[in-house]
């Protein structure tokens, strides 16, 4: 499949959405993960999303963004993946300004097919004004831009309050009114939602712990949904109870990311071999797409392939 024939990332989120099927993105914390990924997804012939979000090379070792490009590019599949940069924040999880305009653009420079913007720990007019900025320097690569709106928490330094507290009092989640503004007044392509999902942690001292089991407000979502009209995104997708990410999909949410179950995987066999990793990576990816996701064949459905 050459350049000038395949689907961009954006025609394949919008078809994931119209049919009612979700694109799973990996993200990429170490960079021996990423080959037994693609090899799972063509093996099973399914789309997937390669990804690395900025504290994967600032507190993991994924080292770089081009060296994340540099991987993918020789291990990539294009009837099976794509690349694509996950959480640039405006304010990181340590409370820290971060210049999020330029790595977008270094990620635009090097080939990233589609790019994030994570504003949300800003109030909702510095969140417009932030991701506004960052769609525009995608959108004029001619690339698809995501944002989010509500807190996805999890990468916070200090720990969450109790799951079901933050669950009954939606503490957090994404306002579907403020979503209608928001979308419009970005531009955005991809909506980030808050609706129950939470990321893993990833402070040192916690990242080797079993994740909460996470549940979702279909209903929130659904209202979501229909009011913007965008392909919407699941981000902490590792630990939801299967039913409600199936449930979740039916309802607009068009890519799911993956991250604590294959880091989890890795860092559990990478200190005893390298190859043993890489073998659980691959293993875990499959029963992801197989038994939690159930798109074996996605690459089809989505024309791809």
């Amino acid at each position: 499949m050459t350049k000038t024939d395949r689907m961009t990332t954006r025609d394949i989120m919008r078809k994931a959405a119209a049919v009612k099927t979700v694109v799973p993105a990996f993200n990429i914390p170490h960079l021996p993960m990423m080959a037994p990924i693609v090899q799972a997804l063509r093996d099973l012939d399914t789309f997937g999303l390669i990804q690395v979000a900025r504290l994967e090379w600032e507190k993991f070792q994924s080292r770089s963004l081009r060296a994340v490009r540099d991987e993918y590019e020789r291990v990539k599949d294009e009837r099976h993946t794509r690349l694509h940069l996950d959480h640039v924040p405006v304010i990181d999880e340590d409370g820290k300004r971060v210049d999020y305009a330029l790595i977008i653009a270094e990620a635009l420079a090097l080939g990233y097919e589609s790019v994030m913007v994570d504003g949300s720990r800003l109030s909702l007019d510095e969140n417009i004004a932030a991701t506004r900025k960052a769609v525009a320097l995608a959108h004029a690569a001619g690339r698809p831009a995501e944002a989010e709106l509500g807190a996805v928490m999890g990468h916070e330094a200090g720990p969450l309050p109790p799951y079901e507290e933050l669950f009954r009092s939606g503490r957090g989640f994404t306002d579907p009114a403020e979503a209608v503004r928001f979308v419009n007044e970005t531009g955005l392509d991809w909506l980030s939602v808050a609706i129950g999902n939470i990321h893993g942690a990833v402070a040192a001292a916690t990242r080797g712990q079993k994740k909460i089991q996470a549940r979702l407000d279909i209903a929130h979502l659904q209202r979501i949904r229909e009011q913007t009209g965008v392909p919407l995104v699941l981000h902490g997708g590792s630990g939801i109870f299967k039913e409600c990410i199936l449930e979740a999909v039916r309802h607009g949410i068009a890519k799911i990311n993956v991250a604590t179950t294959l880091r989890q995987a890795y860092e559990g066999e990478a200190e005893h071999s390298i190859d043993k990793a890489q073998k659980a990576v691959y293993a875990a990816t499959l029963a992801v797409v197989k038994d939690e996701l159930e798109i074996v064949g996605s690459a089809r459905l989505l024309a791809l392939s």
